[in-house]
């Protein structure tokens, strides 16, 4: 087995409904995340203000 090169640490922390925000370890600011478009509506959220899910963050991630 190959030697872990990194653990992620961070905490989330509920903002308000949906939105969300992780704070990692050794940065300052945090990464927002909740819903917006057709995952609101398909949650049947209202959140007072859009912002990408966590799924967008994931294929922003992949596609890099």
């Amino acid at each position: 087995m190959a030697d872990v090169v990194h653990t992620s640490r961070l905490r989330i922390e509920r903002v308000q409904g949906p939105t969300r925000q992780a704070f990692l370890e050794n940065f300052d600011t945090p990464i927002r995340f909740g819903v917006h478009s057709g995952i609101k509506e398909f949650y049947g959220a209202n959140p007072d203000e859009e912002v990408p899910a966590t799924l967008d963050h994931i294929v922003a991630a992949v596609g890099a």
